[in-house]
């Protein structure tokens, strides 16, 4: 019976890729390409934060944030959203929520109807868990992107957000970092529009040097005249 309705149209195609969903789309330059840098002259940077392990970091990083009185966007996977539903709720009460996929694989190994069930799948989680709306944008896990899987996400309507640089702290002190040289790759990167990638959580000694390095990456941009902006505001809507 199922395959008769699908076979009629009565069915959705499980390959077919789904309409955007309404409400905040980013502007229409972002389509077409990965967005390594914010199209603009003015001295902003974003300060974007993947979540795919434990929950070590996430604490420091909201509070000192809040502190400032800051914004980042957090890119949680679904499979964290799934198992660690207070700490998404505790990002999306004061940031906005992207989209890093369900399992965190390689989007050139999958075909469209597998990255659209990846990006789908975190959705539906990351709804849940927050109980929030989650921005129209998705960063590529390992930053792994294609024209085929831009086009792909794209097509779902969301921009796909990369970024200048990564601070490299997720490498801990077992992969030669610091937080001082965190804080180093991150003023190197320093340029109208940066959006700088980090991490929270730990990928198994407890350490999150980005956590750590956060105030002093904020310090020297608003030293440098640069304001940090929440992506949040750069999008438009219908």
């Amino acid at each position: 019976m199922a395959a008769a309705l699908a076979a009629a149209g009565s069915l959705p195609d499980p390959h077919a890729l789904a309409a955007p969903a309404a409400g905040p789309r980013p502007p229409a330059a972002w389509f077409g390409d990965e967005i390594r840098r914010i199209p603009t002259t003015r001295k902003i940077v974003a300060l974007t934060f993947n979540a795919a392990w434990d929950e070590a970091g996430i604490e420091t990083v909201l509070t000192e944030l809040r502190r400032r009185k800051l914004a980042a966007t957090f890119f949680p996977t679904g499979r964290f959203a799934e198992s660690r539903p207070a700490a998404v709720r505790a990002m999306a009460a004061a940031h906005g929520l992207g989209n890093h996929s369900h399992t965190h694989p390689y989007f050139d190994d999958l075909t469209t109807g597998e990255r659209s069930r990846e990006v789908q799948r975190a959705d539906t989680a990351i709804r849940r868990a927050s109980g929030a709306e989650p921005l129209p944008l998705f960063r590529f896990p390992y930053s792994a992107t294609a024209p085929d899987s831009i086009a792909d996400v794209n097509d779902l309507g969301y921009a796909a957000i990369e970024f200048t640089q990564d601070t490299n702290g997720y490498l801990g002190p077992q992969g030669g970092m610091s937080v001082d040289r965190a804080v180093q790759r991150a003023v190197d990167a320093l340029a109208p529009g940066a959006i700088l990638q980090m991490h929270v959580g730990s990928n198994g000694d407890g350490v999150v040097l980005d956590a750590l390095a956060l105030p002093r990456i904020i310090d020297a941009a608003q030293r440098q005249g640069y304001e940090i902006i929440d992506l949040r505001t750069l999008l438009t809507r219908d």
